[in-house]
């Protein structure tokens, strides 16, 4: 895997090496939203569609929703007493919550699934995170940012979530799947097409939008332990609620590596929408995605060692 992380952290790091030399001129951050609404309302959906029509959806569905859930409560919970033990400021305490609990379970986990353990852990990404973690955003997530923040949301709310193309895909595609209808091998194709640049494309997307601002280096010694969360601890609680409900396999590997994800990209906007401390987020999404290419591997070693089978 180590291999594999590196290549991923290649093809960030030329988004990174993008914002900063800004090649033809175009503003990157101008690039980055046409690159991320192109995966957003068309490739991302068409993968989703493609996954879940085809996925098993079984008892272990059930499974790694229900370890989903657990991780993202307790970076929530973890967080907010680390928030309240250093007296953070409201809206650094909202921004440091949201990065302890909310995993970039698609736009770094798909990829780093995909490529090491097959495009059959595809399928557990996208159940990771459009089954468990999105709703709570939606939910819990935004509820945390509007008693934190000053701002009104821009009309972030519950519904929202059911206005996501992939969340549309997603509803559509297990209908088809638990209806036994099979895909017609023209969509197969297309689907198949469209979804090979959701990969390169997050990746080089996720490298346009990390940030590092001056002065916040000052700042690290109330990152660090919300990074951590996100990068141990988190994991960690998931790997031991997986025993007593029985998950186990390749399946276990795969869900813990996703527990282990650094914080996702798309807390920014809530940050922003609410009036939270963006530059805090922007900071712990950026240092928690350098050192996951660290920790990632070290966790998928982890769970080799524990002689769990892979497939």
């Amino acid at each position: 895997m180590f291999e594999v992380v590196a290549q991923m952290g290649v093809i960030i790091f030329f988004g990174v090496i993008w914002q900063l030399f800004k090649p033809g001129g175009l503003d990157p951050q101008v690039l980055r939203k046409a690159l991320t609404d192109t995966v957003y309302f068309l490739l991302l959906p068409a993968l989703v569609l493609s996954l879940l029509w085809r996925t098993e959806l079984s008892v272990d569905s059930f499974r790694i929703v229900i370890l989903a859930i657990t991780g993202v409560l307790a970076g929530f919970f973890i967080g907010k007493l680390t928030c309240r033990c250093c007296n953070l400021p409201s809206a650094t305490a909202g921004a440091a919550i949201l990065a302890a609990a909310f995993p970039n379970a698609t736009y770094l986990g798909l990829p780093v699934l995909e490529t090491t353990l097959g495009s059959w852990a595809s399928g557990v990404a996208i159940q990771y995170d459009l089954f468990a973690c999105t709703p709570l955003l939606f939910t819990l997530g935004v509820l945390t940012a509007y008693k934190h923040g000053s701002g009104d949301g821009g009309g972030l709310s519950i519904t929202a979530f059911f206005k996501i193309p992939a969340v549309i895909a997603a509803i559509v595609a297990v209908i088809l799947n638990l209806s036994n209808v099979a895909q017609p091998q023209f969509v197969f194709g297309l689907l198949s097409t469209l979804d090979k640049g959701v990969v390169p494309l997050m990746l080089f997307s996720l490298g346009l939008s990390l940030q590092w601002r001056k002065g916040e280096w000052k700042r690290l010694p109330i990152i660090i332990p919300i990074v951590l969360i996100q990068l141990v601890l988190m994991p960690a609680i998931v790997l031991l609620a997986s025993y007593p409900i029985g998950l186990d396999g390749r399946l276990l590997t795969a869900v813990v590596i996703e527990a282990a994800m650094p914080s996702m990209v798309i807390g920014l906007v809530i940050c922003d929408r609410f009036k939270l401390d963006s530059a805090f987020y922007a900071t712990a999404v950026t240092l928690s995605t350098a050192l996951s290419l660290i920790t990632l591997p070290i966790w998928f070693s982890f769970m080799e060692n524990l002689q769990i089978p892979l497939s």
